[in-house]
């Protein structure tokens, strides 16, 4: 008996990556006796190795065009493989071309030209990437894609005190775009509204955005600034027995909301609600083109009337 042998390729980034997981568990499901290898980059070596969906992790530098010989390279490692199938939950142009470099070709799920199981469909597209992957996977005979709640992800939270209610705050966004934070003075009224109730205020970032966090915890004092402290780990176990967590279009959210934390998301103009808000069972967003039209009282309706929070009773978090 032949042992399949499946190449899934996943490169990034973060949010999109955690919203694949779900795609990458129905692989599992689907393939269980199979050998299944994850292409993806260094940042997503870790989460590929603890998911447990994947025997062997393969880390791709992503060549450039100006570098012939790591295409062969990767080209040799490619094929060297024998890969009997590959799932492209990537595809662009980059995996598309990945493609192209296989002789002879395998089964290929994708919407590279010529694929086998090609994804023609303009409704992939149309809405969120997790049921773009449902759709294409579906073409392979995958039926049930389902939200990764993300239980393989664990971490000994004992440095933070979560003993009483808190909410997680999470203001900040790639460094690259600035624009899709609502901004540091909401975040502090919102901070300095929700601890008046007795909720304890953490503020989840990196030193890339630490202008942004310190600038609330000084407007909003009684806010517990962990910028720096938190790994990625950390933020899904914090989130998991969070009361709310409120924060931008940015990767830390996508890994809090599959947890089934309470959470509120803004939009502005700058993204697209409809193709990258995040996934799971207590996940809403708010969007309005200009985050001048997000003040705390639409906020505060939010939080009440679309998640359903009752601000004014207290439950211990677990």
């Amino acid at each position: 008996m032949t042992t399949e042998n499946i190449l899934v390729i996943k490169l990034g980034a973060l949010g999109d990556f955690i919203q694949a997981t779900g795609a990458m568990q129905a692989i599992r499901a689907h393939h269980p006796n199979a050998h299944i290898t994850l292409l993806t980059t260094s940042p997503f070596q870790k989460f590929g190795t603890d998911c447990g969906y994947f025997d062997e992790i393969w880390v791709d530098d992503k060549p450039k065009w100006y570098e012939p010989h790591k295409w062969i390279t990767l080209r040799s490692h490619l094929n060297k493989g024998h890969f009997t199938r590959v799932y492209d939950l990537q595809n662009n142009d980059r995996t598309s071309f990945y493609f192209r470099l296989f002789s002879p070709r395998p089964e290929w799920v994708g919407v590279a030209k010529g694929a086998s199981h090609q994804n023609t469909s303009p409704d992939r597209t149309k809405g969120h990437a997790f049921y773009g992957h449902a759709q294409t996977l579906k073409s392979a005979g995958i039926q049930n894609v389902e939200i990764d709640t993300l239980s393989w992800i664990k971490s000994d939270l004992k440095q933070f005190d979560t003993g009483s209610p808190y909410i997680l705050f999470v203001p900040g966004s790639a460094p690259t775009r600035p624009e899709k934070r609502w901004g540091a003075e909401n975040y502090a009224k919102l901070g300095m509204a929700l601890s008046a109730k007795g909720y304890r205020i953490f503020l989840i970032g990196t030193a890339a955005e630490a202008a942004v966090t310190s600038t609330i915890k000084k407007l909003c004092p009684a806010a517990e600034d962990l910028t720096g402290q938190t790994n990625l780990n950390d933020i899904v176990e914090l989130g998991r027995v969070a009361a709310l967590s409120v924060g931008n279009d940015t990767g830390p959210m996508h890994m809090i909301a599959p947890t089934g934390c309470p959470c509120l998301t803004l939009f502005s103009q700058h993204s697209n609600p409809d193709r990258h808000y995040p996934l799971g069972p207590n996940s809403v967003v708010l969007y309005a083109a200009d985050f001048k039209d997000i003040g705390l009282t639409r906020i505060l309706q939010a939080i009440r009337d679309d998640l359903k929070l009752d601000l004014d009773h207290l439950e211990k978090p677990g």
